[in-house]
């Protein structure tokens, strides 16, 4: 093969190749457009009572709006507070339909067991804080969700409560070779635990 051959069909090669490249690099940028246009909608919800929040998440679930975030505290206005960031995609506002289920206590022995039952009716841990609820006073609280048109996960949970972070380490350690994924952790003061550290735990229920 002559080296004038040679040259063209690497020069050929070569063009195709920058050719391509530069499809890609225009497709990368369409997308990359499409992705920087994404908007989202917020709401966001604040009050002292847990049954309250449960409500107006609710109504936002049915509308197509998921928890983004969760904190409890002392707002400016509405004093010991639990507030809740919600969102959806604008694109797709009508798409999904949640359901919201909040577990406050001041035992963790009686969260552990509502947590559960929570579980095998298909909802999901999506967020925990403490904060000093209205009626129930220092409190750790859970945010579960459900999707309502397929609750059909179930998992196992395990609620961890103690105010040695020795013990915790012990019982996380346990947890986690009995298959245990950790998922969520507060630290707080529960009226009967005092200063606490509660970590959630879950894994995937056998049925």
């Amino acid at each position: 093969m002559s080296r004038l051959r040679l040259f063209s069909i690497l020069l050929l090669v070569f063009s195709t190749h920058i050719a391509l490249s530069e499809e890609k690099g225009e497709a990368l940028l369409q997308d990359g457009a499409v992705a920087s246009n994404q908007q989202y909608e917020y709401r966001l919800l604040a009050t002292s009572k847990t049954s309250t929040m449960q409500k107006e998440m609710d109504e936002a679930g049915r509308a197509g709006f998921r928890i983004a975030g969760v904190m409890g505290g002392e707002t400016a206005f509405g004093g010991s507070e639990v507030v809740v960031v919600m969102s959806r995609d604008q694109e797709n506002p009508n798409e999904g339909d949640y359901q919201y289920k909040l577990l406050a206590t001041s035992k963790t022995s009686t969260m552990q067991k509502e947590l559960q039952e929570a579980g095998d009716e298909g909802f999901e841990y999506r967020g925990q804080t403490v904060f000093k609820t209205k009626f129930g006073g220092q409190e750790v609280v859970l945010i579960l969700e459900r999707d309502r048109t397929d609750p059909s996960s179930h998992n196992e949970y395990k609620l961890l409560a103690t105010s040695k972070t020795s013990t915790m380490q012990k019982e996380l350690s346990e947890a986690g070779n009995a298959g245990f994924e950790f998922i969520g952790f507060t630290v707080g003061t529960t009226r009967f635990g005092g200063a606490e550290l509660v970590s959630i735990l879950r894994r995937q229920a056998s049925r």
